[in-house]
């Protein structure tokens, strides 16, 4: 009896390894197989298997030492030919799997170059602003500097016409000179250079320097009420303040 349930729980073993190892083999085939004879060798040694295991089963009781022994090196080897595949699927997985997540070399360097090329774009841009940038600046203060030089041609010219009687007015060297001093002014006029409102205006320090304060009822709080030198911008900044007299 004691043989007999030996017998059993050896074979319940046997059938187990058994079952297992068909599983692992079948799953390995329907992932794997390419080839249409696969499939059918599987099937046949399947059936071969199962034969084997009827066999078996008709034996009996005889050789239960022998049975037992060999029972335990065929679960060996049972269990061994078991791990033998699974270590064979795993690799196997893991290159399946491998081939979806690695990226090829290729399509890294492409990534790598399209990266530098599009930091480089950029730099390259923010590099033509900057230049550019700094080019309108040194013009501006060029510029600047140049009118700056001019102004006091410009004072020159209002002071003298300033001084002229209003009968000599009409002498043909005066009105050349008018003349000449109408056109630098549109000259002057033409690249950005505007004169600064000083006398009736509220004096802001911007644009206006005072020289000197005086009390007059005929100007508000704080208005300018006399220019001693016109001022002038150029575009947006000024060249020359206006030198002004601010009423209290």
């Amino acid at each position: 009896m004691e043989n007999v349930k030996e017998k059993s729980q050896e074979e319940m073993v046997k059938e187990a390894v058994e079952e297992a190892k068909k599983a692992a083999e079948k799953e390995q085939v329907c992932e794997e197989a390419e080839a249409p004879g696969e499939a059918e060798a599987f099937e046949e040694a399947e059936a071969f298997e199962e034969a084997e295991a009827g066999e078996e089963k008709d034996e009996g009781g005889a050789g239960t030492a022998g049975e037992e022994t060999e029972a335990a090196g065929e679960t060996a080897e049972d269990d061994g030919g078991e791990q033998t595949e699974e270590d064979n699927e795993k690799p196997a997985g893991r290159k399946l799997f491998g081939k979806k997540n690695k990226k090829d070399k290729k399509d890294e360097r492409i990534e790598e170059l399209t990266d530098k090329l599009t930091r480089q774009i950029a730099e390259f841009d923010n590099f033509r602003k900057r230049t550019e940038r700094e080019k309108s600046q040194m013009y501006e203060i060029g510029a600047k500097d140049i009118i700056d030089k001019i102004l006091p041609v410009v004072d020159n010219f209002e002071r003298g016409l300033g001084a002229v009687k209003e009968d000599q007015k009409e002498d043909p060297f005066v009105q050349g000179m008018e003349k000449v001093y109408k056109q630098l002014m549109t000259t002057l006029e033409g690249i950005g250079v505007t004169p600064i409102e000083a006398v009736g205006k509220e004096f802001n320090p911007d644009f206006h320097n005072a020289v000197m304060h005086v009390e007059d009822e005929n100007f508000g709080e704080n208005m300018v009420a006399e220019e001693f030198q016109k001022g002038y911008m150029y575009r947006d900044s000024v060249v020359r303040h206006s030198m002004v007299k601010v009423a209290n």
